[in-house]
């Protein structure tokens, strides 16, 4: 008779060491084969007594379904490892932190430009826009520079048609906001303005400014050297920040200054950066002139004020030490990232 026990160990023996579908079709190969175990099992019941047949039939029958049995459930678990393995190659875990990307950061012109509107908005401020495109009227007379002035020749400003110019600072600004507000006033604005300058290392064709208007009864420079003050130290981030009002002229202010700083690399002891002198200029600004009042309707016998202008990327560059104003736009990811 058939010894199936023993085939079923040999079988479960062989099946634990398999790990590929190829391997258990060759041991199937063993058994259902045309010399395979229980193909010749199979062919000896022609051989078998007669009264034997059935038994040794239902024997042979019993021990294939098993054996079928074992090498199916050996070919799905080794299907279901495939299955896994594959799983765990495209397998993405959503909970982990996504790719990392870079959105580059603030530029740092609007940064300086944002920092000093917060400032002045503290104190009350309001920020003004104006055209970029202007008249000479808003440009120069109504700011009290004369037809004479140097500033108004052609190798200095870009005119354009039609009596038109590209402002050639933010002031224009002031005068059409006095225009449509009555005193008091407190205003500030800032934007791109253009001069003829030759592209270097400080200087640029187009270049932003920041303007600050404040008319008041009985303003005096004490109360323009105190906002000066309270800008620049606020800027920089430095409470014992300095300001020096040097007597400059400007058309449209009177007294007007030069406006230094205490050099933020030294402290005001003198280095190559402040080119030992202790001082950084930074800004002009003065006392309105009587003359702009009278051109936009203010009585400047009853109120005064006070203006500076500052340009934007000297601030920037002072602020980051930045050596070269290109830097500022050359659209080099480096310098923006």
């Amino acid at each position: 008779m058939i010894d199936k026990t023993t085939m079923i160990e040999e079988l479960k023996e062989k099946l634990q060491s398999l790990s590929t579908i190829q391997e258990v079709q060759n041991i199937k190969a063993q058994y259902f084969g045309k010399k395979g175990q229980i193909t010749a099992l199979m062919k000896n019941i022609g051989r078998i007594e007669p009264e034997k047949k059935k038994e040794y039939g239902m024997q042979v029958n019993e021990l294939k379904q098993e054996i079928e049995r074992l090498l199916n459930g050996k070919l799905d678990e080794i299907k279901k490892e495939i299955k896994k393995q594959e799983e765990l190659k495209n397998w993405v875990d959503v909970t982990a932190h996504g790719a990392e990307r870079s959105f580059g950061k603030e530029h740092l012109i609007a940064k300086t430009i944002r920092d000093i509107y917060e400032i002045f908005t503290q104190f009350g401020f309001t920020v003004v826009e104006g055209p970029e495109i202007e008249e000479p009227w808003f440009n120069f007379d109504a700011l009290n520079t004369p037809e004479w002035h140097p500033a108004r020749e052609m190798q200095d400003t870009f005119y354009l048609e039609d009596d038109l110019l590209l402002r050639t600072h933010t002031s224009a600004v002031q005068i059409r906001t006095m225009l449509k507000e009555e005193p008091p006033l407190a205003i500030i604005s800032s934007g791109r303005t253009y001069r003829k300058d030759e592209i270097d290392a400080t200087h640029s064709a187009m270049f932003h400014q920041l303007e600050c208007l404040f008319i008041d009864k009985k303003v005096t420079v004490g109360n323009l050297k105190m906002f000066l003050e309270q800008l620049t130290k606020k800027i920089f981030d430095n409470e014992d920040t300095k300001v020096l009002l040097r007597p400059s002229y400007f058309p449209f202010v009177e007294p007007g200054f030069e406006v230094d700083v205490s050099c933020m690399n030294c402290g005001g002891k003198g280095c190559n950066v402040c080119k030992g002198t202790g001082w950084i200029e930074v800004l002009g600004a003065g006392l309105v002139h009587p003359k702009v009042l009278e051109n936009v309707g203010y009585d400047p016998e009853k109120w005064q004020g006070f203006a500076f202008g500052v340009g934007v990327e000297r601030i920037a560059m002072l602020k980051y030490g930045i050596s070269n104003m290109r830097e500022l736009y050359k659209n080099d990811i480096r310098f923006i990232d």
